[in-house]
């Protein structure tokens, strides 16, 4: 069973939109540290799960703008798990953008990647 797998809508909607896109977003990193290996099961199951989590995200409801912009992140995020290589650099430019979307987000550009 895949992480997150059991996380209801009702769950993941107790926490405000910052949490949600900060959670997201760790995904992402933890993707990061494993993008130089050999073996992509690793890789594509961390986007699995950065997928459901957006996937979650949008159904929960935020603003009507926010969850356009999500949706067009989560089409990044759907490139990069059907890539056949990974991509550090596209990775870390869809990290960028997706933390860019909320100011509490925002602030750890620099801690993860600056």
């Amino acid at each position: 069973m895949t992480q997150h797998a059991g996380l209801t809508e009702e769950r993941w909607a107790s926490f405000d939109i910052d949490r949600q896109i900060l959670m997201i977003a760790n995904e992402m990193h933890r993707i990061s540290r494993v993008l130089a290996d050999e073996e992509p099961a690793a890789r594509r199951r961390g986007y699995e799960r950065v997928l459901r989590l957006t996937d979650l995200t949008v159904r929960t409801g935020p603003r009507v703008a926010l969850r356009r912009e999500l949706l067009r992140w989560r089409d990044l995020a759907a490139e990069l798990y059907v890539a056949e290589a990974p991509a550090p650099d596209r990775h870390a430019a869809a990290l960028r953008a997706l933390l860019q979307l909320r100011p509490a987000a925002a602030r750890q550009v620099p801690l993860l990647l600056d």
